[in-house]
């Protein structure tokens, strides 16, 4: 058992023992029940699932019965939802604050910056960056024009796809009254200094209501909502080794009793409407059991919250790795950094990234790049000029790019013989 504490620069932490047991307990690890075999690149898009994820979702998904009923199913349904709930909150690090779910994680942003725009005092602005996904960079600019508020657009460094608490502090003013922030970017996977930017904000506006869109860095670290000083954040389960159906959302308590949609009767605090799935709530139980399994291998301390913080940082050391293979190549394959024609996206500072590459290839179309290496058995996608991935690309001057997505599960093998297909492809 390795120490949290000698997790330093080297060759993964996940042995290869270990690899083919976490790998076991992933569905279509290495193979689409449509294409046949393939390594997933697609994690951005969509994580592979956990199969006590699938098992034990499937089984409450076929129980009609609902909370709140005097009767046994409603009664464990309810003990189910309870247990769910809490260890989503143990997963957030809230102490503090409420948790929600909603239709999706963007629905979660659309809702949170909905209502902060409409409980603020009038008057004033509100923040975006255009390195955030739509979700926050579409909902403050419609909130921002039914509120009869300036829309205030942060730049990034085009450079390293940054934002930093430099370049908000530089666009927000006192009266800055709403603010969202990205922690991680879904095209790029460059990873946002939040605490860092939340106490830029807070030092000029205190009492702006700070949102921040967590969906991409949750899978990949670990997280602790307290500590970075906003006021919501938000994920996916879809992105976290579950099946694709709720977005959750941590509201802190300051926030959490705004006016906001909710039955009347409720508690102000109360986010949720309608019932709860406990199929998607045991969910969120497998997957921090699973995290804390993980975790437990390199530290002895029992809680869940430590053995969260400690499989964090072996997910992350790892996926380090492959970044830096993918990146500097090996012996026998070149890195992307190192081939001519090829232009990265993004700092390529290893440290701020985690499990997202974006790249393209001069005289080749993502979209082919995409097509090409599918058939030769590797699952990746290209992001365009759209109204998914516009925002952060037109600044940077691209068409499209070609995003390679990767967890923990992935292996150096597999970023090799990605390497290997690659090279095959743009030399010829």
């Amino acid at each position: 058992m390795s120490k949290i504490s000698e997790i330093t620069a080297g060759a993964s932490l996940i042995n290869k023992s270990l690899m083919e047991e976490v790998r076991s307990k992933f569905h279509y690890v290495d193979e689409c029940p449509y294409a046949g075999k393939r390594i997933y690149f697609e994690s951005a898009g969509g994580s592979l699932t956990l199969k006590s994820v699938v098992e034990h979702s499937s089984m409450l998904s076929a129980v009609p019965d609902n909370e709140h009923r005097n009767n046994p199913a409603s009664l464990a349904l309810t003990k189910i939802v309870s247990k769910g709930i809490e260890d989503l909150k143990t997963f957030f690090g809230a102490k503090s604050g409420v948790v929600f779910g909603g239709e999706t994680g963007s629905e979660c942003l659309f809702r949170l910056v909905r209502s902060a725009s409409m409980a603020a005092r009038s008057g004033g602005s509100i923040l975006s960056s255009a390195v955030e996904h739509p979700s926050t960079y579409s909902a403050t600019q419609i909130w921002a024009k039914n509120t009869n508020r300036d829309w205030i657009d942060v730049p990034f460094n085009t450079q390293t796809s940054v934002v930093s608490a430099e370049d908000y502090a530089a666009f927000v003013r006192p009266d800055t009254r709403v603010a969202t922030v990205i922690h991680t970017n879904p095209v790029t996977g460059v990873v946002m200094d939040v605490k860092a930017i939340v106490d830029a904000i807070r030092a000029i506006a205190p009492e702006c209501f700070i949102i921040v869109d967590g969906i991409q860095h949750a899978p990949h670290g670990y997280l602790d909502v307290e500590s970075y000083g906003a006021d919501a954040y938000v994920l996916s389960l879809y992105k976290m080794y579950s099946k694709f159906n709720n977005g959750y959302a941590w509201v802190s308590e300051r926030m959490s009793i705004i006016p906001h949609d909710r039955l009347i009767g409720k508690p102000d605090s109360v986010w949720e409407l309608g019932s709860r799935d406990p199929s998607a709530l045991v969910a969120i139980t497998e997957v921090v059991n699973y995290l804390a399994w993980l975790g437990g291998r390199f530290t002895q301390k029992t809680s869940t919250r430590d053995q969260l913080h400690v499989a964090g940082k072996i997910m992350q050391h790892h996926e380090h790795g492959l970044i830096s293979t993918l990146f500097n190549g090996t012996k026998k394959y070149t890195g992307l950094l190192n081939t001519k024609g090829i232009t990265m996206v993004g700092t390529t500072d290893i440290k701020q990234r985690e499990g997202v590459v974006a790249f393209s290839v001069e005289g080749w179309s993502a979209t082919d790049l995409v097509a090409l290496l599918g058939e030769r058995g590797i699952r990746i996608h290209a992001r365009s000029n759209d109204l998914y991935s516009g925002n952060i690309l037109r600044p940077l001057g691209l068409e499209s790019v070609a995003r390679v997505s990767f967890a923990h599960y992935n292996t150096q093998e597999e970023i090799e013989f990605f390497l290997e297909q690659l090279l095959g492809i743009i030399k010829k």
